[in-house]
């Protein structure tokens, strides 16, 4: 029996090593099959570690339940006076991970410290490498609610001297302060179990500043959200507000196409702009429904006669004067924003027209042929000769530079020629809108700015290029009406996003991240409760350093763990006070064992 259990460990550690070989080729979150019951995964490099906020490292395994055991396993009941515990934070059924049996999860642990105890020489093992942290997902079933546990090597050179033990426990979600903890109790146990006599604080929080909402009692479906993470040293009580003397980072997420969005008109003529890049690439456009009676064609004649009236005197290089001020949907928005992002005052003919044909919703491909066609008759025939930008690079706009000198060449309105037309025009005036605020009205210096204008690109690529504009406005606008940013703060915003858009494609839930004073966003936290609250107890340094982290959260603080009340107030009162926000209380906890 004793052979045969040598020889489990010895394939067990075997298979570790092979998947801790391929991870350090490829690290994935991927995870394996270690035993019928366990899969195992690598977490490292850019992948989002789970236990970030209790354990500081890169390289990590995570061990959890295998999710094609349907059928319990015997050493997967624990007893039932184990497993009194919240029913809200038991495992649901989801596409998420599973925690193991805590009773499973200290088996797995033993099994890894022993293999990395140089001491086991009885396991014939003829190369000890040293293994990344361990972490085992746990479901909470033992009297402490422990839901990690972790272990990790010390080290002195390559030489394996110890294992760093690490235990995370959550109760809740309560509002009840009682169960809180006091902050001299807590520094006083540090220092009796890890036999020191001066231990350090470190506290963080975070507030959300700005988050998705209702809209008449209708939830938007948006990641959007703008909060705060504030640290700092030496704390003197539990949940006391960060003082001004903290370092601080924004954290923000911002999804386009939320209506209330003072640029959300913007979104729209973006929608119809992505559309025709759709159709020319497809073949297939989807146009939209006319909202008015009158057509596009109609819109477009009528703009025709009132430049052939104008001609008498109308000067080629342009009148703005004169030029016809189009209520462009960009103007449509409220008052407060029409000082951060208004409509331009140098709308040229392309732009008017992309404006008037965008505006009344060209709604089929007939019609588009129709709109065009008498564009150019009218440039052929000499009866408008309108203003354009120098430097336009639209088909369009070719067209009219010809018609100054009296003769245009002939092209063909068939196939994705007009979509392509329109998708120019398009292209050249949206690109000149957010130019205007970045520079004019943001008073930023477009450090990438032929990167977001640039032509020598195809037009699919072009489009994708605005659309990452539009998320930077969009952020930009939401940052200055929101949280009144002035331009010293809007500066270095601009650069991050613009540094990252450069090097990485669309990603609207990418999170943006600003270092801060926290002064500057003081007025829309201080009255309110973090969304997470923690103080970290540490004594020594370096592989003797110990720590202990207590911390209050609105959410689950583990992804297996889930409850229907997270983020959301008491109803009830809880010592004489109302609406007081629900929290989960977490501790995490070390032990050092040294092997000599």
């Amino acid at each position: 029996r004793g052979m045969q259990r040598n020889k489990t460990i010895y394939l067990d550690v075997s298979f570790s090593f092979r998947i801790y070989e391929e991870g350090r080729e490829s690290t994935s979150e991927r995870p394996h099959l270690f035993e019928t019951d366990v899969e195992i995964c690598l977490i490292g490099g850019s992948c989002k570690s789970p236990i970030e906020r209790f354990w500081n490292g890169n390289s990590v395994f995570i061990l959890q339940k295998a999710r094609h055991n349907e059928e319990s396993d015997p050493m997967e009941e624990s007893k039932m006076d184990d497993a009194v515990y919240v029913s809200e934070l038991l495992p649901k059924e989801s596409s998420g991970p599973v925690a193991l049996s805590v009773r499973r999860a200290k088996q797995l642990i033993s099994l890894y410290t022993m293999v990395q105890n140089p001491n086991m020489t009885h396991l014939k093992i003829s190369e000890l490498v040293v293994l990344p942290p361990l972490w085992i997902r746990c479901d909470g079933s033992d009297p402490e609610h422990t839901c990690w546990l972790g272990a990790e090597p010390l080290k002195a050179g390559n030489k394996i001297t110890g294992i760093n033990f690490y235990m995370v426990t959550c109760d809740g979600p309560t509002a009840d302060k009682t169960h809180f903890a006091n902050l001299e109790e807590l520094k006083m146990a540090h220092k009796k179990k890890h036999h020191s006599s001066i231990v350090m604080t470190k506290g963080f929080a975070q507030y959300e500043l700005i988050r998705a909402a209702a809209i008449e009692d209708t939830i938007v479906e948006s990641e959007s959200n703008i909060s705060v993470d504030i640290t700092w040293n030496t704390v003197n009580k539990v949940l006391e507000t960060p003082p001004l003397i903290s370092a601080a980072t924004l954290n923000i997420a911002l999804e386009s196409g939320d209506p209330r969005s003072p640029v959300y008109e913007l979104y729209r003529e973006l929608q119809f702009l992505l559309a025709l890049a759709e159709g020319l690439k497809t073949g297939v456009t989807e146009w939209p429904e006319p909202l008015e009676s009158e057509s596009a064609v109609e819109l477009v004649r009528e703009f025709l006669m009132d430049l052939k009236k104008k001609l008498d005197g109308y000067c080629v290089s342009g009148n703005k004067n004169e030029t016809e001020k189009i209520k462009c949907d960009t103007a449509a928005v409220d008052s407060s924003i029409k000082s951060i992002f208004s409509e331009r005052g140098d709308l040229d003919f392309a732009e008017q027209l992309w404006c008037k044909m965008r505006s009344k919703c060209v709604s089929s491909y007939q019609e588009l042929i129709q709109c065009f066609t008498l564009i150019i008759k009218s440039l052929e025939y000499g009866e408008i000769q309108p203003w354009i930008h120098q430097g336009s690079n639209s088909l369009l706009s070719k067209l009219i530079q010809q018609s100054y000198h009296g003769k245009i060449e002939v092209i063909s309105l068939s196939g994705i020629n007009p979509i392509q037309m329109l998708l120019e025009i398009g292209l050249d005036k949206m690109k000149k809108d957010y130019v205007s605020f970045f520079i004019v009205k943001s008073r930023s210096c477009l450090l990438f700015q032929d990167y977001f204008i640039s032509t020598s690109v195809d037009l699919q690529e072009q489009v994708h290029r605005v659309q990452k504009l539009h998320h930077m406005l969009e952020i930009m606008v939401s940052c200055t009406v929101l949280l009144q940013f002035k331009h010293e703060n809007l500066f270095p915003l601009t650069q991050i996003c613009m540094k990252y858009y450069k090097e990485n494609p669309l990603d609207e839930k990418h999170v943006f991240q600003l270092p801060i004073r926290p002064a500057l966003v003081k007025k829309f936290y201080q009255n309110d409760h973090p969304e997470i609250w923690k103080v970290d107890i540490s004594s020594a340094h370096g592989q003797k350093e110990a720590k202990t982290t207590w911390q209050v959260s609105t959410n689950p603080p583990v992804e297996h763990m889930t409850s229907n009340n997270t983020g959301l107030f008491s109803d009830s009162t809880v010592n004489g006070s109302s609406e007081e926000r629900m929290y989960f209380i977490t501790m995490a906890q070390c032990s050092q064992v040294h092997f000599t």
